[in-house]
């Protein structure tokens, strides 16, 4: 039985997410890279996937708000 306040899904446990954009430049996510439980480690792994795929968008997200964005 779950307690009463705890998280239940795996968005709610790993708020953070970090994704890479369209290669043709579309205004879309084509692949979440990873998901974060700190934002620490979330920029972290952020800046990583940025030297990985340095001419795609990467940004990072909590729920719906951009806290980071390669592209500007």
């Amino acid at each position: 039985m779950p307690r009463t306040g705890t998280p239940s899904g795996p968005e709610e446990k790993l708020p953070y997410r970090i994704e890479l954009w369209g290669a043709d430049g579309s205004n879309r996510v084509e692949q979440v890279l990873a998901r974060a439980v700190s934002a620490q480690l979330a920029r972290a792994i952020f800046t990583a996937a940025k030297g990985e795929h340095p001419a795609r968008r990467i940004t990072l997200r909590k729920g719906n708000r951009i806290v980071a964005d390669s592209a500007g």
